[in-house]
């Protein structure tokens, strides 16, 4: 993921949700209506999302070190992860809360054109903030579809800001039923039930955030596309064969593969240590996000047309 276009789009959102917690607040302090109050805290949580999704990536960029050798490209998940979180407690569960209460303890909504009004202009907002990161996913997405692309993508950000700007937008359209109708019927039960909405929509993506980047969290190999781009790569123009080959994301940029080859028992070592750099160089120039690589050489070993290695898979080279 291009880091510009990541922030472009994070920023964009985060400057979007502080202009509307602060609206949508000032509509619950003079309405009282409760999904005004949901929705306020709702955007006060993304906007936290968008700091914390800003910091991993910075955290991220830090260098290797005796600590952490292959870098902190994982801060990136590991900070989607607590959105996720932030987003189930602080949003959903909140909702919920304030949802249930307001059916139990009705009050009349005051000045609801307020609400409606800052509903309106809410919308308005975080559609902008939704076509933003649409248009930083399209060149990402290529011919993926939207579920595709959100369940695949090693780059967290981007799929966080889809579901929070869709889900953003949900309950916007749910909020504004939920007002509206109260204030045509004069019975709050509309308004909370929009509340309790708002609510149960934000513990279902906060779900499907989680789950998407606990896989990531525990460590995602490379595509299957990649990994038949990889083996390509290393047995084009090459003597030898494929003993097993192993890829893990590091980070969502960065791929580690390692690989054990078996060349011929005639190569000589300084042959075999020139035809690994050449692999790496195909390798790398097959999947640019290969940026670590690790070949353990080993002797081809053939009887009467088999293998003696029982536990090796090969898959025939080219020569």
């Amino acid at each position: 993921m291009s880091a510009s276009g990541g922030n472009k789009a994070i920023i964009a959102a985060l400057l979007a949700n502080l202009g509307i917690a602060a609206t949508k607040l000032i509509a619950f302090a003079f309405s009282g209506a409760t999904s005004m109050l949901a929705e306020g805290i709702h955007s006060i949580a993304d906007s936290g999302n968008q700091l914390l999704l800003l910091l991993g990536g910075r955290k991220a960029r830090q260098r290797a070190d005796n600590k952490h050798p292959f870098g902190y490209g994982r801060e990136r998940f590991v900070y989607a992860f607590v959105v996720s979180i932030v987003l189930f407690s602080v949003g959903g569960v909140f909702a919920l809360y304030e949802g249930v209460h307001k059916l139990q303890n009705p009050e009349p909504l005051e000045n609801w054109w307020l609400p409606m009004a800052v509903l309106v202009i809410a919308i308005v907002l975080e559609s902008l903030s939704l076509r933003t990161a649409v248009r930083e996913s399209n060149p990402l997405r290529g011919d993926a579809s939207w579920i595709q692309f959100i369940r695949h993508s090693k780059a967290p950000e981007l799929p966080v800001l889809l579901l929070e700007d869709t889900a953003a937008l949900l309950g916007l359209v749910m909020a504004f039923f939920g007002v509206g109708l109260t204030a045509l019927t004069g019975n709050s039960v509309f308004d909370a039930a929009g509340t309790i909405g708002i609510g149960l929509l934000l513990v279902v993506v906060a779900i499907i955030l989680g789950i998407e980047t606990k896989s990531l969290l525990v460590g995602e190999g490379a595509t299957l596309e990649d990994v038949q781009a990889i083996e390509a790569a290393i047995l084009s123009g090459e003597y030898g064969s494929i003993i097993h080959l192993k890829t893990l994301y590091l980070g969502p940029d960065e791929l580690l593969v390692g690989a054990k080859l078996a060349f011929p028992a005639e190569m000589r070592f300084s042959e075999v240590a020139a035809a690994i750099d050449r692999i790496e160089v195909r390798v790398r120039a097959a999947v640019p996000a290969a940026r670590v690589i690790y070949i353990e050489p080993d002797v081809e070993r053939v009887e009467q047309g088999a293998s003696l290695n029982t536990d090796a898979i090969f898959i025939k080279g080219i020569d």
